[in-house]
């Protein structure tokens, strides 16, 4: 198994974190998004992801090629047994987690993706404040939504007491949400559930400062 990815990329993080908590052993190949106009735009590695993101993972003994973090995740999930269940086998149950994991990675932290808030500064001229105020605006909008979600969900997690693919997402989410400076006091639910998977190994080992290619 090969992970190709960013220390700081929100999809690479939930990838992580979806590996070890499934307990799977991997490579990981940093590809740095700034590095000499940023790696994603090679040649090499658009043979493996013509989107000029990352991840890209690899699973060699299924001649496997696949981006998109929660494709990934999935796959990882349904592959493999070990580790934790991260999306419910029960229909109605598996949706809401699906749900609530899409508000996260579809419709919020792309509003704030490197590509976007470069374009933001680079094309269309604006101050890093400006950029800044975009990233911190579309974040708490977002966890506005997520929070609310929660109040009927939450546990010690974001469905119980069971850790799913939601907590895989919302934790790089919140991890974002710090950087931009927002205020997690207005979300207590979300921050209970940041605060309880944070104490675990998991999610502490896919931390961005731990990884090998972090600064």
């Amino acid at each position: 198994m090969k992970l190709l990815g960013y220390w700081r990329s929100s999809a690479t993080y939930r990838v992580r974190i979806a590996l070890n908590l499934k307990q799977i052993p991997y490579e990981y190949e940093p590809v740095h998004l700034l590095k000499d106009g940023g790696e994603q735009h090679s040649e090499e590695y658009l043979t493996l992801n013509p989107s000029h993101l990352v991840p890209t993972f690899i699973d060699e003994d299924e001649d496997v090629i696949l981006n998109q973090s929660l494709a990934i995740i999935e796959y990882l999930d349904e592959r493999f047994e070990s580790g934790e269940k991260l999306v419910p086998s029960d229909c109605l149950y598996k949706t809401k987690v699906r749900a609530l994991s899409y508000d996260l990675a579809c419709d919020t932290q792309p509003l704030a993706n490197l590509r976007v808030l470069q374009y933001l500064t680079n094309d269309l001229h604006h101050e890093d404040n400006v950029k800044g105020q975009w990233a911190k605006h579309w974040t708490e909008k977002g966890l506005a939504v997520v929070e609310q979600k929660l109040k009927n969900t939450a546990g010690n997690y974001c469905f119980g007491f069971d850790i799913t693919l939601a907590d895989v997402c919302l934790i790089p989410q919140v991890y974002n949400a710090l950087r931009f400076g927002v205020d997690l006091d207005k979300y207590p639910t979300v921050k209970k559930v940041y605060e309880n998977c944070s104490e675990l190994s998991a999610f502490i080992d896919a931390l961005p400062e731990n990884q090998i290619d972090a600064g």
